[in-house]
């Protein structure tokens, strides 16, 4: 109980946690008088999301809305700095890059006051018009189930003009509404792929499927209008905040391409909107210098895909951060091979992968405990005294001279000669390993990020055997690196590792005993994990609450319970928003240790409150390393 208690007091002091008030009275009221009963203020409280984040709950969508646009306001000012700002139907997730930062936006957004968060302030986001042709496959359905004709239903999409409120569960796709919405249910069977393109109504929303996908909305029509293109600036054409309206077209129209759909900023007048590509194709590539012959993949190994640290700030769109899962193992083999340390790299799961180069390289390996080996060709053997005579000349000696092979040290740069293949071995702890070569990968930027993101499909697919890498020449006064000492990884031979975590924040969906078994019991990692998060198995937790909560924005290291009661702990590839309570997050510095647990690890975790947590210390069974050592961050992961 004093754990919980100082978890409050201390969110209470940076505004998490907390509620806020409703009305107050009028100054110079007599206090004898009764006063009128005020509206209760929109905002109806804060809860901690790790030590990054916070989630605002709020009285409407309108509120919702309005907050969403205060913040970018804000944020444009210079009053707060935030990663991302993620609405929902009933809260706003703000995603901090420091607990300072964090403690700022909470404050920020304490101090506003009803009038701030009236609808009405909100100003008039582009509108968008969408030529629509109403031929969805459930259209009659959907009708009958809003107590409509079709073509009723038809005129009242039409003639509404939505709000574009936030981003759903794929890039691109986003929750429209508008006062007036008739309500139709969803689907009673979800089908298992829906065109794209799709228009569709579900409960008081429509939206836009931007690809194919599974869902479970009614489908009433379809746009040709592309509603999700990376080759833009801005690849989503409806964004948070857009005002959205739906114009009906015959199927046999014929519609110039660039004329299926028109954005008009505010009042301004309507005209095509045209993509921008940006420089270089689809995808901008980093560095105006040509890249060289580097590397070709052998072996792939289980699973080898190209990171760098991710393209944070995109949530409001679907997107997730993506980037190395072990962020401070690849900050450290950029460092040791002289690159900068967000350069793109190789995350390499559990072994396997072999690389051979064309030219000379420098490399640098990280991560998990895994043996390196350098195997150099063999090459013919020849007399010398016959060289430039032919084969059959006197004094050759056809049989290769044998493979040479030799170690290359982990955590340390080291030389990759043209011809010579390194093996990355399967680890002895750990499960990830991170390969960087001087210079770094030459490799498409979407969204300002080379990584590769396994939900949404964005970035390179995953290494295959004869894939060619190219690598950019070194830039800048850069210099390779020394040796460093990497951080303690998951216990090895049974131990277990812990995870410290913040409670929320939808704690208050558990019973009491949940809660107590969530932080005694060791959970198990099971296979199913992946870079969307760490699957755990172990006593299930039970809820307190009935029902389903609303879909709300997430975050990194949310440990999510679904109906299962089995705890999921979200990595870097995981959906933005999510329907299941979140019981806690880890906090932050800890997420590089979980990104190495591998299958049939035991982990535990260790409540914390806020404080303790900006002093980031991850701990073991076995004995830990002081402050300070390890890494010249001063903290035991980067």
């Amino acid at each position: 109980m004093r754990r919980h208690a100082a978890i409050a007091q201390r969110a209470a002091e940076h505004g998490i946690g907390a509620r806020v008030s409703g009305g107050r009275p009028s100054p110079g009221r007599d206090n004898a008088e009764t006063p009128h009963p005020e509206a209760p203020h929109p905002i109806v409280g804060l809860r901690p999301v790790g030590d990054r984040a916070v989630l605002v709950e709020l009285r409407s969508l309108g509120a919702v809305l309005t907050l969403a646009s205060q913040l970018a306001a804000a944020e444009h000012a210079g009053d707060i700095d935030v990663v991302d700002v993620v609405a929902a139907a009933t809260t706003v997730l703000i995603v901090a890059p420091s607990a300072q930062e964090l403690a700022r936006a909470a404050a920020y957004v304490r101090a506003l006051g009803p009038a701030q968060l009236d609808p009405g302030e909100r100003p008039p986001g582009r509108l968008v018009r969408l030529e629509t042709v109403y031929n969805g496959a459930d259209l009659n359905e959907a009708a009958r189930l809003a107590g409509l004709s079709p073509e009723g239903l038809v005129a009242a999409h039409t003639q509404a003009v939505w709000d574009a409120a936030f981003g759903g569960f794929a890039p691109g796709f986003t929750y429209l509404t508008h006062d007036a919405a008739p309500s139709v249910p969803r689907r009673t069977s979800p089908r298992t792929a829906v065109p794209p393109g799709s228009v569709a109504l579900a409960g008081t929303y429509s939206a836009v499927y931007p690809g194919e996908s599974p869902g479970g909305w009614q489908l009433i029509g379809r746009t040709d209008a592309p509603m999700w293109d990376l080759g833009r600036d801005e690849p989503a054409l409806v964004q948070p905040g857009d005002r959205v309206q739906f114009v009906a077209v015959r199927e046999s129209t014929t519609i110039a391409p660039s004329a299926k759909w028109w954005v008009a900023q505010g009042a301004g007048a309507s005209h095509p909107a045209q993509p921008t590509i940006s420089e270089g194709g689809e995808a901008a590539r980093e560095g105006g210098e040509p890249a060289e012959a580097g590397l070709v993949v052998v072996r792939p190994g289980l699973q080898t895909t190209v990171q760098d640290l991710g393209r944070p700030g995109r949530a409001a769109l679907g997107v997730s951060p993506a980037g190395a899962l072990d962020r401070g193992a690849l900050r450290r083999a950029n460092r040791m091979v002289g690159n900068e340390p967000g350069a793109a790299g190789l995350e390499s799961l559990f072994g396997g992968l072999e690389l051979r180069a064309r030219e000379d390289q420098v490399l640098a390996v990280t991560g998990a405990q895994v043996p390196l080996r350098i195997t150099v060709a063999p090459t013919p053997h020849t007399d010398p005294s016959t060289r430039g005579h032919g084969p059959s000349a006197q004094g050759s000696d056809p049989s290769p001279r044998p493979a040479r092979v030799r170690e290359a040290p982990l955590d340390a740069p080291f030389a990759l000669l043209a011809g010579e293949t390194l093996a990355v071995g399967a680890p002895t702890q750990g499960l990830r390993t991170y390969i960087a070569v001087r210079g770094g990968l030459d490799v498409p930027h979407l969204l300002g990020s080379a990584s590769a993101d396994s939900l949404s499909g964005i970035g390179p697919a995953p290494l295959a055997a004869g894939d060619e890498l190219a690598v950019l020449p070194p830039r800048g006064a850069h210099v390779v690196g020394f040796p460093e000492v990497p951080p303690p990884l998951p216990g090895a031979h049974g131990a277990v590792t812990e995870l410290r975590v913040i409670p929320g924040p939808r704690q208050d969906w558990f019973t009491r005993e949940s809660l107590a078994s969530f932080a005694e019991q060791e959970w198990t990692v099971t296979a199913q994990s992946n870079r969307v998060g760490v699957r755990l198995d172990g006593t299930p937790l039970k809820r307190s609450l009935k029902g389903e909560l609303v879909s709300e924005g997430t975050a990194r290291g949310a440990v999510q319970v679904p109906a299962s009661g089995l705890p999921v702990l979200f990595l870097a590839d995981a959906p933005v928003t999510g329907g299941y309570p979140v019981i806690g997050v880890v906090v932050s510095a800890d997420l590089d240790l979980a990104a190495q647990l591998p299958p049939g690890a035991k982990v535990r975790f260790v409540p914390q409150n806020s404080q303790t947590s900006q002093h980031p210390q991850p701990t073991h069974s076995q004995n830990a390393p002081a402050p300070g050592a390890g890494t010249p961050e001063g903290t035991s992961h980067a």
